[in-house]
């Protein structure tokens, strides 16, 4: 398997070094990991628990718009 190399500060580090501790994994595979996802385009797995995480009263649905407002089309 290919070997990487980085160089990164120390409050970077650290922030690597807890989030393995923190999901009891190595150094390399947390990093590993968080790669694949990254570049995986997909969702993170929590995703999902965030829907209707959020209480603000500007978050609501819109009114329903009036049809009769719409242009007239060509029948085809």
């Amino acid at each position: 398997m290919p070997q990487l190399s980085l160089y990164l500060d120390e409050d970077t580090l650290k922030k690597i070094e807890t989030g393995a501790k923190i999901n009891k994994t190595s150094v390399s595979k947390f990093v590993s990991v968080a790669l694949k996802e990254y570049f995986s385009g997909n969702y993170p797995e929590c995703f999902q628990n965030l829907f209707g995480s959020v209480s603000d009263d500007s978050f609501a649905a819109p009114n329903p718009l009036d049809t009769a407002l719409d242009s007239k089309r060509e029948s085809l």
